[in-house]
């Protein structure tokens, strides 16, 4: 396909569905462009707009957090935010780079914000860490944080560092690992288990029955990257089985047409999910 400019007017040249692709892409960002467009605008611009095949999804109402345009940029992603906010336990599944984390960090910067909870709670099991966590330099709060990093980086890219700070020494934001859930009830909180994937079963019935009053939860994982010791049970996978049919709970399924990252990251999680895949 090619494009040719002249003046104001470009002429598309190529097969007819890309062609009118190209078309409302151009379209698209030229209604933007009173400011100047990033790098990053264009990319999901068009990642978005090739998902949906031109049709750009609803957005799922408006996310109060630092990014005024952070939106769901494919139909799982809409549909993940939408079961988020019907929801009181939402499950996200899927490969990496799909959002799943990033976006559950907004809905629940935006429920705060909302006054909707009191405080914001994020963990994750710390898997990798294991007998070796002693070896590590540092107190155990500065052993655990690099487990804990992703959630860090999407609440200051949400809420900007200052504020976060201020939040993290109200004690309104928590960040801990998974096994410092245990015994309590987190009451008119929005919690959210990342990296799901490496709980056991037990961890993870730990974890749904620690749900209070006026609290929601949101359950992200990747089951093609378990870390867990071999023959040890998943409990995201044994909870997608055993609660498939209870009340109250979401689950949204995202696949290799919901990255956006980098284009190369969905070809990458195409070509694992192809060779993982069994012989027909």
């Amino acid at each position: 396909m090619t494009i040719n400019r002249r003046g104001g007017h470009c002429r598309i040249l190529g097969e007819p569905a890309a062609a009118r692709l190209a078309a409302q892409a151009l379209q698209h960002f030229h209604a933007l462009a009173n400011e100047p467009l990033s790098i990053d605008e264009l990319q999901l611009g068009l990642i978005e707009m090739t998902r949906t095949q031109g049709k750009l999804a609803p957005p799922a109402g408006i996310l109060l957090t630092k990014k005024s345009d952070l939106h769901g940029r494919t139909p799982n992603q809409v549909a993940y935010l939408k079961n988020i906010q019907n929801h009181d336990i939402t499950f996200g599944i899927g490969p990496a780079g799909t959002g799943k984390t990033y976006l559950a960090v907004a809905s629940a910067i935006d429920a705060f914000e909302r006054d909707l909870v009191s405080r914001i709670i994020l963990t994750r099991p710390a898997v990798e860490a294991g007998e070796r966590l002693g070896f590590l330099p540092g107190d155990l709060t500065q052993k655990i944080d690099p487990y804990l990093r992703p959630l860090y980086d999407a609440l200051y890219d949400l809420m900007g560092f200052d504020k976060v700070s201020k939040l993290f020494e109200k004690q309104n934001i928590e960040i801990a690992p998974l096994a410092y859930m245990r015994g309590r009830t987190l009451n008119h909180a929005f919690i959210i288990l990342d990296e799901a994937q490496n709980t056991t079963p037990e961890q993870m019935k730990m974890f749904l029955t620690r749900i209070g009053i006026g609290a929601k939860a949101v359950v992200t994982g990747d089951p093609t990257q378990i870390d867990l010791p071999r023959g040890q049970k998943s409990g995201l996978i044994e909870a997608r089985r055993i609660l498939a049919e209870v009340r109250g709970l979401a689950f949204t399924d995202f696949d290799a047409s919901d990255v956006v990252r980098h284009p190369l990251v969905a070809r990458i999680v195409e070509a694992y999910e192809q060779h993982a895949a069994p012989p027909t």
